[in-house]
This record gives structure tokens, sequence and C-alpha cells, in this order.
């Protein structure tokens, strides 16, 4: 039980870091490659204490490690979150494509079953005959 607390509580962080676009281009960016504050901060029209903040809430779900080199604070993409958060998305959309798979086969039976003539109910046959 703890353990899945422990991914749900993991998993919640990396929905809620990349519900932001500002953080999903970030990490758009850094899948090009590493990059400073600096860096990342350039195409966007908010401060470096801005772009340090969404640094921080990435760095904080497992999706971004930093590296301090000297003066120079590298950023980098750490991919396995975002796996761990598409496999269990992938596990709901087979949950969800079995269950309309289902739907569909039932919806199909009772649209034959409506098709076919009731017992008490003329054949176009029998229209046919009475029509004689």
């Amino acid at each position: 039980m703890a353990t899945t607390q422990l991914a749900t509580a993991e998993l919640d962080r990396v929905f809620a870091a990349l519900s932001d676009p500002t953080r999903r281009e970030i990490l758009t960016r850094l899948g090009a490659g590493d990059a400073t504050v600096s860096e990342l901060a350039e195409p966007f029209p908010i401060s470096l204490p801005a772009i340090s903040r969404h640094l921080k809430v990435l760095e904080n779900a497992g999706l971004i490690t930093r590296d301090r080199r000297a003066q120079w604070r590298s950023n980098s993409l750490h991919a396995a979150p975002l796996k761990e958060a598409t496999t269990w998305m992938e596990h709901l959309t087979q949950l969800w494509d079995a269950r309309f798979d289902r739907l569909d086969a039932h919806l199909e039976v009772m649209k034959r079953m409506q098709d076919q003539p009731k017992p008490d109910q003329p054949t176009d046959k029998d229209k046919d005959q009475d029509d004689d």
C-alpha cells in the first residue's frame, strides 16, 4: 500500500508539473540538450526568478536534474518519470479500449435483437401473402 501511495504521489507531482505550458516548453527545450537558466528563459516574457521557480517544480517532480559547474547551473531532462506517467496512461487507455469494445459488442447484439421480428409481428413475407 505504501508503494502505491508513493507512486501516486510521484504521478501527482509529474502531472502537476506538466499542467503548466511554460514547464512543458522547458521540457521540450531540454529534450534537445542541456541548458542554463538564462538559455531556458530566453524565449519567455518572464523573469529569471520565475523560470527558476518553474525549474524547481520540474526538479521536485523528478523531470529534470540540475548540475552546478562553477558559476553555471546546467539543467537536464530526466525522462524516467515521463515514462512512468506514459505507462500509467497506456494502462488506462487499454482498460477503456476494452470497455468500449465490450460496449460495442453489446450494442451490436441489441441492434440485431431489435432488427429481428417479434413472434406476434407479421414479417414482410406475411404482408406479401395478405396482399394476394
